[in-house]
This record gives C-alpha cells, sequence and structure tokens, in this order.
C-alpha cells in the first residue's frame, strides 16, 4: 500500500510507519534520559543538608566557570526534556514531508538536523538564562536553592509573562509553532542546511512563544520538578490545541493577578 508523496513521490505505508516509530523512539530516549537527570539534581537538591554532593551539582555562592557550565549544563537539559515533548508533531511531519521529496533516502540525517538546530536555540535561551541566574544569585534576589528570594521579584516575573501572554508577538509565535505543516509548507529548505535553518527558525518561534513562561522557573525553582511538569504540560496544551485561543488569555489573566497578589502581600 503506498500514498501519494510530495512532488509526485510514493512513500509505502511499510516506510511510513517505520519512520514514525524510529523518530518517536528517538525523540522519547532524548527526552527520557534528560527527565532522569532532572529528577537525579532535583533529589540531589533536597538532600544536600545531609552531606549529598554531586559532581554535576554547581556550588551554592561563588561561582567559577565549572559552576557556569554546570548551570548551563541544568538549564539545556531541563529545556530539552521540556520542550521535545512538545515539537513531536513537528518533528513527525518534517520527516514524512523529507521521505516523500525523497523517497529512496532514509529521513533520520535531516531529522536530526532539524531537532538539533532547534535545540541549539534552546540552549542559546539557556546560556541567557545562566547568566540571569547568576547575577540574580550575586545580588541575593534568587537564593541558592535557585527561588525567588524577594516577593517583588517573584511578582514582576509573574505579572510580565502574564502581560506577554496578551501581546500579539506571543500570539504570532504560537501560531507557527501550533501549526507545523503550515511552518514547513511555508518555511521549507532543501538540503541538510535547510534542515538546520528550519530548525533554527522553529526554535527561534518556540522561544517567543514559550521563553516568557520558562523565566517563571525563578519563581517556583529552577529545579522544582513539579513545577517544571506542570510548565511543560501547559506548552504541549498550547501547542496541541490551537483551537482554544482562550488558553493562553486566560494564563496570562491567571498570571498577572497571581503576581500582583504576590509583590503586594508577599
Amino acid at each position: 500500500m503506498a500514498e501519494p508523496g510530495f512532488l509526485g513521490r510514493v512513500v509505502t505505508r511499510r516506510q511510513w510507519v517505520r519512520d514514525r516509530v524510529i523518530i518517536v523512539s528517538g525523540l522519547t530516549a532524548a527526552a527520557t534520559v534528560a527527565w532522569v537527570y532532572l529528577l537525579y539534581m532535583s533529589w540531589g537538591m533536597r538532600h544536600m543538608h545531609a552531606g549529598v554532593a554531586m559532581a554535576i551539582m554547581p556550588r551554592m555562592t561563588d561561582w567559577g566557570a565549572v559552576d557556569l557550565l554546570l548551570v548551563l549544563a541544568m538549564w539545556a537539559i531541563m529545556m530539552a526534556a521540556m520542550m521535545l515533548p512538545s515539537i513531536v508533531p513537528m518533528v513527525l511531519i518534517f520527516a514524512s514531508l523529507s521521505r516523500q521529496r525523497r523517497a529512496r533516502e532514509l529521513p533520520y540525517a535531516h531529522t536530526s538536523v532539524f531537532v538539533l538546530g532547534y535545540l541549539v536555540v534552546w540552549s542559546g535561551f539557556s546560556l541567557l538564562a545562566t547568566l540571569a541566574q547568576w547575577r540574580l544569585l550575586e545580588a541575593r534576589l534568587v537564593t541558592p536553592m535557585m527561588v525567588s528570594a524577594t516577593p517583588l521579584l517573584g511578582g514582576s516575573l509573574l505579572v510580565i509573562a502574564g502581560v506577554f501572554q496578551l501581546t500579539p508577538l506571543k500570539h504570532a509565535c504560537l501560531g507557527k509553532c501550533a501549526s507545523p505543516l503550515g511552518f514547513l509548507l511555508t518555511e521549507w529548505r532543501d538540503g541538510t542546511l535547510g534542515a538546520w535553518i528550519m530548525g533554527l527558525r522553529h526554535g527561534a518561534f518556540c522561544v517567543g512563544c514559550c521563553g516568557a513562561l520558562m523565566a517563571l522557573l525563578f519563581v517556583f525553582g529552577v529545579m522544582n520538578v513539579l513545577w517544571v511538569v506542570a510548565l511543560s504540560i501547559y506548552v504541549i496544551l498550547e501547542k496541541m490545541l490551537p483551537q482554544a485561543r482562550w488558553l493562553p488569555f486566560a494564563e496570562g489573566l491567571l498570571l498577572v493577578g497571581w503576581g500582583v497578589a504576590v509583590a503586594t502581600t508577599g
């Protein structure tokens, strides 16, 4: 059995199923490794009072170059854990189009390049988050446990994230993320370089859509696994329920109200 392919190529049902199994398995494995790392880091932070020491844990204060690299790795892996599940539909459609354009070639190489480009953008966001955390720690605005130390900072971050949820920029970026086929048909570029550029562009739209929400980890606790899971689920819902246009609006109002309450009553 075969399906009509992009530009007249034909892809067999067997190829289509095999591609999906391999790609979903790869993304699941990568996300699982990232989540195991986060759980281990969270466990280590909760047991530091008992003398637990880990080579991958930065010092509580007075960071050096090694500590900055460890925190950067923590942010990058955390972003991968949170965002990889949300791009499964995008990656599957990319792989399908890539296969259809070159029915005799395996799409995995270009798909891997696409995902890598996406993660590179989030690694850039992680670098900014690391530098922000370092400065906030030095200014004693976040605690060594990576939580906001002042109600004003926590409330301000909540309000900023809430207001951003209501902006046209948020909805423009979300539109690109929530419509995988539309994004790929308008942004398509052939070859390895094309896959890389598309991954970078999709990552940029995704950071534009979700970056402000990720900053809320400074409020809830950078290694607070429950909040990391909650934010991950929310991001998935935003991307996979494009018809629920009320969701970002409701979230924005909730965050603004919450932020005002934290800042004024904390």
